[in-house]
Order: structure tokens, then sequence, then C-alpha cells
């Protein structure tokens, strides 16, 4: 991750930060809270006059795009060749030009620490997410809390209800870049503030559920040791359906630990 501030050239005063992801090639942006409606981007502004200080990740790749130099541009291969660049690289334009651009004073500053706003804000950011049936999800969050989301619950952000009542869309869901979402076949994105603000708290921890794994799931040689039996009598309780993995796998399935121990009875 790279990220840099955004300073306000007309009063040299940070606005916020831009978090660059390279692996997803995602953009986030963290502004200071002490922003109004009034002084904010513009672009920004109706954000913020809802209290909102991470900006979503599409808003933040269109800011990006108004600064950089299009790849539709008629001499784009001139401007590359002269900047030593061998292909179009918006994030490595947008650094060349500092950020700057016609419509406003800002630019960009490269940074090696984040403010302590971001930081604290990241402590909401979600660290592991799975599906448990067609409508909930589980997330964790830096701050080591879990909760149970349900997504018919959810009314922001307006594009969610494409997601709820959609199995197969609410299957691609996986966590986006830096945690600041869960992303749906990577075109639908809920913010980790709104799953964090509408989930239910678990009194569970995530090295609660660590410790279950590491602990009560068992690999099919684990399982024969406890058994102790022989693969092919594995395959035969599985067979007869005294026994049901958890999952099955090419190489080796995964059982519960209690489904082992209640087999032997």
């Amino acid at each position: 991750m790279k990220s840099y501030l955004i300073i306000d050239g007309e009063g040299e005063r940070s606005i916020g930060v831009l978090l660059y992801y390279e692996k997803d090639n995602s953009y986030i942006i963290e502004l200071e809270d002490t922003l109004d409606e009034w002084n904010a981007p513009l672009m920004f502004a109706p954000f913020v006059k809802r209290d909102i200080y991470t900006i979503p990740r599409e808003i933040c790749y269109l800011w990006v795009k108004e600064r950089v130099v299009p790849s539709s541009r008629q001499n784009i291969d001139d401007i590359l060749t002269h900047h030593n660049l061998k292909s179009y690289d918006e994030m490595r334009i947008l650094e060349i030009s500092g950020g700057r651009c016609s419509q406003d004073d800002m630019y960009i500053k490269r940074i090696n620490k984040l403010p302590n706003y971001v930081v604290e804000r990241a402590g909401r950011n979600v660290t592991e997410c799975f599906i448990t049936d067609e409508s909930h999800m589980i997330c964790f969050f830096a701050d080591e809390t879990v909760r149970k989301i349900d997504i018919n619950e959810l009314t922001e952000p307006d594009d969610v209800v494409k997601v709820a009542g959609n199995k197969a869309l609410f299957e691609t869901g996986k966590i986006g870049a830096g945690g600041y979402c869960i992303t749906f076949n990577d075109s639908i994105d809920i913010p980790a503030s709104v799953l964090y603000k509408s989930g239910t708290e678990i009194p569970l921890k995530p090295g609660d559920f660590m410790a279950f794994i590491r602990n009560d799931v068992l690999d099919t040689t684990q399982s024969c040791e406890l058994l102790e039996c022989s693969r092919q009598n594995l395959a035969y309780m599985i067979k007869k359906d005294r026994l049901r993995p958890l999952r099955e796998e090419v190489n080796g399935n995964l059982y519960l630990k209690g489904d082992i121990i209640r087999s032997r009875d």
C-alpha cells in the first residue's frame, strides 16, 4: 500500500489521505473530520454532509481519473515515452503530476506514516468474512469484534438491493482492498463502516474462532489416527452415512472432531 497526503495548495492544509492498494489497483480516500460540506472538495461534499469521511472506492477512482491524462488522449504514446513509461499507469502518472489538475489547487505528497485518524478508522475495517446462509454473513473486524450481518436489513449503499435475494451474486462476496468494504462481483461494495454499524455483535473473538479451527477441524490423516482406522474404512463410513465431511477435497476431506468422536459410538 502507498499513502499520500492530499493537500489544499491554497491554504497549504491537509484535507485527507489517499491510499493506493497496488495488488487490487484500488484507491481509498480518508478525509479529515474537520471538513464540512462547504470546504470539502466538491466531489466529496455529499458524503461529508452525511458525516461520511471514508470515501467509497468508486468515487476515489473518479477523483483520480479526473487528475490524470486519460488513456484515450490522442498523443498518449508520446506522453508515456516522455516519462519513460512502458504502458499506461494511472498511479504513476498521478505521482508524476503530483496529483495536480486545472480544476483546483490540490496536490498529493507521499507519506510513510499514516495520521492517527486514519489508523483509528482502520480498526473498523474487515479482516475476515464468510457467508453462513442465503442472507447472513459473519465479519471479523480489526478491533477484534465479530458481527453478524443480515444483508436484507441493509439500506445502503443504494445498489445493495441487487445483492439481497440474489444468491449467486451474494456468494461472490469477498473482502475489498484494505478491508474497507465487502465487494460483490467486484462491482457492488458495502463499506466496512456500514457493516460495522449494522451488524449484531457476537460475544466471540477472532482468536476463539481460530482456536476452534486449529483444535476441532481435522484432515483425513488426523481423523484416521483418532479412529485408529484406514482411509478405506473412513470412506466406507462416509458411504454408509455414518460420517459426513465438513468439506470434501480431491486430496482429502476436512471433518469436525466432534463428528469423528460420535462416529465411534
